[in-house]
């Protein structure tokens, strides 16, 4: 059963910084890709970073790019979202996704993946 759990939201003011983690499991293989996605009230679920689990290649949104690192640790599952310099305008919920069969070749839509997450909040004061 493919399970991803994510950790790590919460406050913090504009500036900060805040690191989110997924914790895969259920996949057969490591030839996925895993995406971090957010929502924010009213808007459209957009994705943010995605990472190639057993790969090394990594995608990122415009919006976050210079700001924003996507990793992976294969060894324990694990996918993590640095999130530097924030901005009020990264408030969001805050999921990660995969559909489990490939790998990405750019920061994929919503409708792409198949599994998610419950997401978790972050909050950005300004």
């Amino acid at each position: 059963q493919v399970r991803l759990v994510e950790s790590g939201g919460g406050s913090v003011q504009a500036g900060g910084s805040l690191r989110l983690s997924c914790a895969a499991s259920g996949f057969n293989d490591n030839t996925i890709c895993i995406t971090w996605f957010r929502q924010a009230p009213g808007k459209e679920r957009e994705g943010v970073a995605a990472v190639n689990m057993g790969g090394s290649s990594t995608f990122y949104a415009d919006s976050v790019k210079g700001r924003f690192t996507i990793s992976s640790n294969n060894a324990k599952n694990t996918v993590y979202l640095q999130m530097n310099s924030l901005k009020a305008e990264d408030t969001a919920n805050y999921y990660c996704a995969a559909d489990g069969e490939n790998w990405c070749f750019e920061v994929p839509r919503a409708r792409w993946a198949k599994y998610w997450g419950q997401g978790t909040q972050v909050i950005v004061s300004s």
